[in-house]
């Protein structure tokens, strides 16, 4: 090996990454054609801790992912500094959570973001599995991809939250209009559409169909938009469209044709795809008051007041309902119901999209904010692929100190519900003390 290279080239590395071991064992030989070299690298003290976040370097210190790539001609000036958003404390404890709970549902992989929704800081941005950048080892398997921005899901019923808003926004129906008769099953071309759930009243305000997680209210409610406010709506809150990020990383959602069927299964989450960070950043939203927000990993001196896009009462409605979901037995996240906190949310269970149909595999998620009498962080977690556990204990928080043994069905309410819940008791101290701005 040694001597192909001396017939080929004037110069070539022995290893560029040696053991002082090794090292010393080189230079004992004494030929002074043997010279070493040293150059500075980055090390990464919090490992895999800030991985999808910071990213990676190859071995001529050029960034190749993340913000070591997005931001390598700063880092290498080093004329500035740049502070990030992220809360170590909090971000050590939410991969925590999310590796525990990885194992305990089986999960392929999982993400969470933690948002401020006045101003878009990312306090907390975790997509497992990870990696330790340090290796600067290549990375080729595709479950290594950032779940929360590079990753387009179906996801089902937390986009039911997004059609509410828009109907109200739009002023063509308010949180108690009547939707009366309301099929199990209806018929779209080929398709049908079914209630998941056939205990569903068949009458029920539009407030009520959201509480309940309605598929057939929600088409009602999309219809009763049509398919140009509901499409203009989805854009406005950058769900279906591209989004601006502080990495490149970022996934596409996936394009369709609009007409009244995808306008129907699109109205209860179904056929319609975005990434996590665009469905924290369009939550936040709707907890902000409707004013338009930028995603940040990285500190601004100043952040100027987006446009307005919700009406007046649209957010105060829509948090009221998302609040009931949690704290009313209609609701599908009592398991988030924790003292003290105040979460309102929404789950999502929906089946994985395969070549020709859907899987049985799934992807969970709950879309959580709080506090709901005055929002300040939406929280998002997703889980990839989960199975139910026969031997987990779950602890209702609603004072009834009620205890149940396994996992019933493998739905966003009794797993990533779980998770929040979990979570959010860890972090909730924390956020208290640090981030007591009013």
């Amino acid at each position: 090996m040694i001597e192909s290279q001396l017939d080929n080239k004037k110069f070539f590395w022995f290893e560029k990454k040696i053991s002082n071991e090794k090292y010393q064992k080189i230079m004992m030989l004494g030929d002074k054609s043997i010279k070493p070299h040293e150059k500075l690298t980055r090390v990464y003290p919090q490992k895999n801790l800030f991985s999808h976040i910071i990213g990676q370097i190859d071995d001529g210190n050029n960034g190749i992912s993340g913000l070591e790539k997005s931001l390598d001609s700063k880092l290498k000036k080093n004329d500035t500094t740049i502070q990030l958003t992220v809360d170590k404390d909090i971000q050590f404890l939410i991969r925590n959570e999310l590796t525990r709970f990885n194992e305990i549902f089986s999960t392929i992989g999982s993400t969470a973001i933690l948002m401020n929704v006045k101003n878009g800081e990312i306090i907390s941005i975790v997509s497992l599995p990870d990696f330790d950048p340090n290796q600067r080892i290549k990375i080729t398997d595709v479950n290594f991809i950032n779940r929360a921005t590079k990753g387009v899901y179906e996801l089902g019923s937390v986009f039911k939250t997004f059609t509410l808003a828009a109907a109200l926004n739009e002023g063509v129906i308010d949180p108690n209009t009547k939707f009366e008769n309301l099929e199990k099953t209806l018929k779209c071309g080929k398709n049908t559409i079914s209630e998941y759930d056939k205990k569903i009243p068949s009458n029920l305000t539009a407030a009520e169909i959201l509480i309940r997680s309605g598929n057939i209210g929600s088409v009602r409610i999309g219809q009763s938009l049509g398919i140009d406010k509901f499409r203009d709506f989805m854009n406005n809150m950058n769900l279906i469209n591209s989004i601006e990020f502080d990495i490149h990383e970022i996934g596409q959602p996936l394009s369709f044709n609009w007409g009244k069927c995808k306008l129907a299964t699109a109205s209860y989450g179904h056929g319609i795809t975005t990434t996590i960070l665009q469905l924290t950043n369009a939550y936040s939203i709707i907890a902000n008051g409707g004013y338009k927000i930028e995603p940040t990993l990285v500190m601004k001196d100043k952040y100027h007041k987006g446009k307005k896009i919700l009406n007046d009462n649209v957010s105060k409605d829509i948090i009221s309902i998302l609040r009931k979901i949690v704290t009313t037995k209609e609701g599908t996240a009592s398991l988030a119901n924790i003292d003290g906190y105040e979460i309102a949310g929404k789950t999502g269970t929906a089946q994985k999209s395969s070549q020709g149909g859907y899987s049985r595999k799934k992807i969970n998620t709950f879309a959580s904010i709080f506090p709901a009498s005055n929002p300040k962080y939406a929280l998002i977690v997703m889980l990839d692929e989960p199975k139910t556990n026969s031997e987990y204990i779950y602890n209702f928080r609603d004072g009834s100190n009620i205890k149940y043994k396994g996992t019933p069905f493998n739905t966003a309410g009794w797993t990533t519900v779980e998770v929040v819940g979990q979570i959010i008791e860890k972090i909730g101290p924390i956020l208290a003390t640090k981030y007591n701005d009013g």
